[in-house]
């Protein structure tokens, strides 16, 4: 019985590795080529690089217009993460401790845009009557929107297990409103709020589709369509695309290695606290 236990946990250890390296492969195949000349990325091998190339990063800032385009996927993730936190921390507060008819029709239509999908002409013809085509702040609100109904139901069934006796106390303390959600519920939501705000993060700054539709002016491009650009002009300098990747990436890797910790725990921390 033991030894088919070990065969069994050495088994499954051989088989994560395994995947492991598929999965990390292309990801080392970007790395490695971002520092290669333009003759050895060509190859598309896993080799390390003969020398590093750190030239491919500048010539691809100045010909990818990396700075511009950077500023703005800054722009529309902080502003996104800000706005979506804030809304869907107040409107899931609401709605958990609001147990009446209107409220969960108002909860199941908000987590009801998790699976509808997105139809891009009359939301075009919207975005063009209110004037938000081809602005800044009309793509942020859009981030802000197309997450919402997922943040919602994440938040909600956290706010959900804490219990309505802290809102009382608080209310007996002499807390006012916002005093009571600012400076007590909201601290107690930590572990779901970093979540929210890591997720919606790297969902705002890996989004392509939005602003290729609603974005016509290249200098409101997010980075995102600044590698699609890229490529088109230099597809044939892999050495340059891998470096456009890597640099476009890297944010993404930043937030993600600060905030792992939280994105697991936030989504089951509503689970188990009681």
């Amino acid at each position: 019985m033991k030894r088919r236990k070990l065969f069994s946990t050495i088994g499954i250890n051989i088989l994560a590795w395994a995947l492991s390296i598929v999965l990390l492969a292309p990801l080392l195949l970007i790395l490695f080529n971002s520092f290669k000349t333009g003759k050895a990325a060509a190859e598309m091998n896993l080799a390390l690089p003969a020398s590093l190339e750190w030239s491919n990063f500048a010539v691809v800032i100045e010909k990818g217009k990396l700075g511009t385009t950077f500023l703005n996927s800054m722009l529309y993730s902080v502003c996104s993460v800000l706005l979506c936190t804030l809304l869907c921390t107040m409107a899931s507060y609401v709605l958990s401790r609001n147990r009446r008819r209107l409220h969960n029709f108002l909860y199941l239509f908000l987590v009801l845009g998790i699976a509808m999908p997105i139809d891009f002409i009359p939301l075009m013809k919207v975005m063009q009557i209110t004037k938000l085509m081809n602005t800044r702040i009309g793509i942020i609100l859009l981030y802000t929107a197309t997450q919402t109904p997922f943040n919602v139901f994440l938040i909600h069934s956290f706010v959900s297990k804490i219990s309505p006796e802290i809102d009382e106390a608080a209310v007996i303390d002499g807390a006012s409103p916002l005093g009571l959600f600012f400076r007590i519920v909201m601290p107690l939501m930590k572990p779901v709020l970093v979540t929210v705000m890591v997720l919606t993060f790297l969902n705002t700054w890996n989004e392509f589709v939005m602003p290729l539709y609603f974005l016509g002016s290249t200098d409101k491009w997010p980075m995102t369509l600044a590698v699609y650009n890229f490529f088109g002009m230099y597809f044939k300098d892999w050495n340059l695309v891998c470096a456009d990747i890597v640099l476009t990436s890297l944010p993404v890797i930043v937030v993600y290695l600060l905030g792992q910790k939280y994105i697991v725990s936030g989504m089951t921390a509503g689970a188990v606290k009681g």
